[in-house]
């Protein structure tokens, strides 16, 4: 067997025309558009380069050969594959004849440094008071959600959001691929696995899901909701298993219990759907929406509270935080996230545990 450092080292070598980028900390995105384009996300901008590859064959060769270092194979009958490098930045690689204008790579580059709390009030993607109450909703246990698009800082704000566990909970996270780097001490990681080329040997996130159940979690965490594994950990939700986190991709607060719905719609439970939207309903406490705002950076645009449903059976909603934008000044957006006055449902038992935020204006 060939040792892991070595394959790393010939990894590069395969990947020289990027590697500048991918030691560059201050890259988060590299997306190759066949061999004689390369893209770089800097800043929440895409950027042009002028790094190439000598030819298809070279990129191609390339893919291959991180196939092989994750144990999985790419070929025209198998032309899409979902990797990492050593470092942990995730890979997706899509080949002719599912791209038929040459082989398309996008590489979300793998944080090194754990964006802390601190650090995102600093960057502005959160205030001190709306962390203030974000650290007494984990602290009392709700299920909440960080909902965004591509890019939008889902992961980041769920890596902060982990710090305001407790110390000594077990924590379970379940994974597509290892991204979460939770800021606790007793942390349980479990990963997906593809099928090999003879379709054994997968293990899915539900599959994960149903073994966690049975491993004692305090908390459960899931990296992303992207199918049928919605229906268990709703389920989970409402069954006594308080305080989960997971990420969802939704561009605006309903929006995410509306993904929630359908993705739960392709698990092989069939549910009325006003029961099924009862059931959301009664999950999901809170909503930490995170957006990319037109000049690149990143934050948090909604904290919002699901009340419940209304007569009518549709979601009741309540933002606890907006942010609301000011205008631009030298091409910076200036805004605010600002309390909306209004106090979670679960602000009584916030008290009683001494974890309501100081000087809190919600009435």
């Amino acid at each position: 067997m060939i040792p892991k450092d070595v394959y790393e080292r010939t990894l590069r070598q395969f990947f020289s025309p990027i590697v500048p980028f991918l030691d560059d900390s201050s890259v988060s995105e590299i997306m190759i558009n066949g061999p004689e384009e390369i893209i770089i996300e800097r800043k929440g901008k895409l950027l042009g380069t002028d790094a190439r590859f000598v030819d298809e064959e070279e990129l191609l060769a390339a893919i291959r050969h991180l196939g092989q270092f994750v144990g999985r194979t790419v070929s025209r009958q198998r032309p899409i594959l979902e990797a990492r490098f050593p470092d942990g930045s995730r890979v997706e690689a899509v080949l002719p004849p599912a791209s038929p204008d040459g082989p398309h790579v996008a590489i979300r580059r793998f944080a090194k440094e754990t964006l802390t709390v601190d650090r995102l009030i600093g960057f502005g993607a959160l205030t001190c008071e709306a962390a203030g109450l974000l650290d007494g909703l984990v602290a009392c246990k709700q299920n909440i959600v960080v909902a965004g698009g591509t890019g939008s800082g889902k992961t980041s704000m769920l890596n902060a959001l982990s710090s305001y566990i407790a110390d000594g909970e077990r924590i379970v996270v379940i994974e597509d691929a290892r991204e979460l780097q939770l800021q606790s001490d007793h942390v349980v990681q479990f990963e997906a696995q593809a099928a090999d080329a003879k379709g054994r040997g997968a293990v899915s996130i539900r599959d994960l899901f149903k073994a966690t159940l049975r491993l004692r979690p305090d908390r459960i965490v899931v990296g992303e909701i992207r199918g049928g594994e919605a229906l268990e950990l709703v389920q989970a939700m409402t069954s006594g298993h308080g305080g989960c986190m997971s990420t969802v991709h939704a561009s605006y607060p309903k929006d995410t219990l509306s993904r929630l719905e359908t993705m739960a719609l392709m698990s092989d439970v069939e549910l009325p759907m006003r029961a099924l939207r009862s059931q959301v309903a009664s999950a999901i406490d809170i909503i930490v929406q995170t957006a990319r705002l037109s000049d690149g950076s990143r934050g948090v645009t909604h904290i919002t509270e699901v009340v419940g449903l209304d007569e009518a059976g549709n979601y009741e909603l309540a933002d606890l935080y907006r942010r609301t934008i000011h205008g631009k000044i030298e091409g910076r957006l200036v805004s605010s996230l600002d309390a909306t006055g209004v106090r979670p449902q679960c602000w009584e038992q916030m008290v009683a545990l001494g974890v309501a935020p100081e000087g809190a204006s919600h009435e």
